[in-house]
C-alpha cells in the first residue's frame, strides 16, 4: 500500500496536466547516493510486467515488485518552503537517511559509509524532484 497526502495527489496533478491523460506516476528506486538508495519518480504510460497499480484518484501510482519491498507502506506528502517545493517521502522500510538528505538504506550502513554523507537519522527525507515531462 501507497498512501499520497492531499498536497501530494494537488502537484502531482499539476505536473501531470503536461502529459498525456493515461500516464501513470511510476514512484521507484534505484541504486545511488551515500545510503544506497534513491527514490525516483516518473510519468509513464507503459505498464510492465510485475507492475503493481494503487489508485488515489485521480492519480495512479505505479511500482515495479522488484521496487515493492523498499516502497510498501510508503506515504509521500508535498510542501512547499521559502526554496520551493518538495516532496517528502516517509518510508517505513528506510532505516537509515544519509546525511544529505537524498538517499535511504534499508539496513545499518557502515561506518565508512556514513562518513561519506554524515550520520543523521531523520523520520523524513526531502527531495526536490525533476518529474520527467513529455
Amino acid at each position: 500500500m501507497i498512501g499520497l497526502s492531499k498536497a501530494a495527489i494537488r502537484e502531482i496533478s499539476r505536473l501531470k496536466s503536461a502529459c498525456s491523460e493515461s500516464a501513470y506516476l511510476r514512484l521507484s528506486t534505484q541504486m545511488g547516493g551515500c545510503a544506497h538508495y534513491l527514490y525516483t519518480l516518473s510519468f509513464d504510460e507503459v505498464l510492465q510486467e510485475g507492475d503493481q497499480i494503487f489508485s488515489h484518484s485521480p492519480i495512479q501510482v505505479v511500482i515495479n515488485s522488484d521496487c515493492l519491498p523498499y516502497l510498501n507502506g510508503l506515504f509521500l506528502d508535498y510542501s512547499e518552503d521559502l526554496i520551493g517545493g518538495a516532496f517528502r517521502f516517509h518510508n517505513p522500510n528506510a532505516t537509515y537517511h544519509c546525511g544529505c538528505g537524498n538517499s535511504f538504506a534499508t539496513t545499518a550502513p557502515n561506518s565508512a559509509e556514513k562518513a561519506q554523507c554524515g550520520d543523521r537519522l531523520q523520520d523524513e527525507v526531502k527531495l526536490k524532484i525533476s518529474l520527467t515531462e513529455y
